[in-house]
């Protein structure tokens, strides 16, 4: 989704997040009473990305003049009105790629299974991937989901399976990682671990994070690859909090936001900052785990930072990751299928787990 329906809430949201590491790492200035690495920066015109299509350069230019989406605490009004915003998404998905989707129920979960109507490749006959769809864990599932996980089932020519996870404010943490560690086990049944791969978008992509750490605790092997996108295994922070939200038409949150990270949503409320389960970049052994990772999202998104700093953590572990940022993209951008970019993460999500996928893993990562 865009960013400027998130604005609002993510910029209340992030004050009330917090990290006592950070905050004690601040020193006012006694003069201003502000840090003093703090950029107080001008008034500036900033132009559209060179680097972006002129597809993306159009809808930018409409979406961020759009009003914001304000729901408060109406959950039911928010839903619908992604509701609405996912299925315009799916027609135009469908429109582009030809797939076949089938509602089931896998280890007590609902999923959507989705097949590319050409066939599922020679190649990936012996693979699947699941999807874990994202919508700040209070919406997402069904039209939402479909529309993550048709345009990899068709360009990756590869089976996918969409979790409708349990949702906010309904659910807690760690729901979403229960479900996602109920369908992979049914699948187990039938796939090799190193075949299986896991991607998801926003707070999908966290899940998906949250939950490959889950499965180190209980006594699950390792899948092969993962993708998160838009959202990974940290709290939210860094600049493109403030850069993400400034040039994405929304409104950035206060300097305070700056001492606190962590993910301010009501599926993660009361988890602490060091539940590496829950924040798997706060552990290095936890992360060191991990398989092939692949991160990927928009230079405005303001998830964007978490990305990059993910990427480096993984880095230093010694785990294989790619990173993606395309410039002057959004959060989600992706969900718009006409996009150039769009398609060239398809073909970039496709190809990743089609090289990493099959590679030889341990049998068990169980946890002490």
């Amino acid at each position: 989704m865009p960013t400027r329906f998130l604005s609002a809430a993510l910029a209340a949201a992030l004050v009330t997040a917090t990290s006592p590491v950070l905050a004690q790492s601040q020193a006012p200035d006694a003069v201003t009473g502000t840090e003093l690495s703090t950029a107080h920066l001008p008034a500036i015109v900033m132009p559209y990305s060179n680097f972006a299509s002129p597809e993306a350069r159009a809808l930018a230019g409409r979406l961020m003049h759009e009003p914001p989406f304000v729901f408060g605490d109406d959950v039911a009004r928010a839903r619908a009105h992604y509701g609405r915003y996912n299925d315009d998404r799916l027609a135009e998905v469908r429109a582009l790629y030809a797939t076949r989707d089938e509602r089931q129920t896998l280890g007590g979960v609902p999923v959507d299974v989705v097949l590319p109507t050409q066939g599922v490749s020679e190649r990936n006959a012996d693979r699947v991937l699941i999807n874990v769809h994202g919508g700040a864990w209070m919406w997402g599932s069904g039209s939402g989901a479909l529309v993550e996980a048709i345009p990899i089932a068709a360009v990756g020519r590869i089976k996918v399976v969409a979790i409708d996870y349990r949702l906010a404010p309904e659910h807690r943490y760690p729901a979403a990682s229960e479900d996602v560690a109920a369908v992979y086990r049914e699948l187990l049944k039938t796939y090799r671990p190193e075949n299986i791969g896991l991607y998801g978008c926003s707070a999908g992509g966290v899940v998906v994070a949250q939950a490959t750490a889950w499965f180190q605790t209980h006594n699950l092997p390792v899948p092969g690859a993962i993708g998160t996108f838009c959202g990974t295994g940290s709290g939210y922070g860094g600049d493109s909090v403030f850069l993400g939200q400034a040039t994405t038409g929304g409104t950035a949150p206060p300097p305070a936001a700056a001492e606190r990270i962590g993910i301010p949503n009501p599926y993660m409320e009361g988890v602490p900052l060091d539940n590496p389960e829950a924040y798997p970049a706060t552990d290095d052994a936890v992360i060191a785990r991990f398989p092939p990772t692949l991160l990927l999202a928009g230079g405005r998104d303001f998830a964007a930072s978490t990305l990059t700093t993910m990427h480096r953590r993984l880095a230093a572990v010694g785990v294989k990751s790619d990173l993606y940022l395309f410039d002057g993209l959004w959060h989600a951008f992706f969900v718009w299928p006409d996009l150039p970019e769009s398609k060239e993460a398809y073909g970039l999500i496709a190809r990743f787990f089609d090289l990493n996928l099959g590679a030889a893993r341990p049998a068990s990562v169980s946890g002490s």
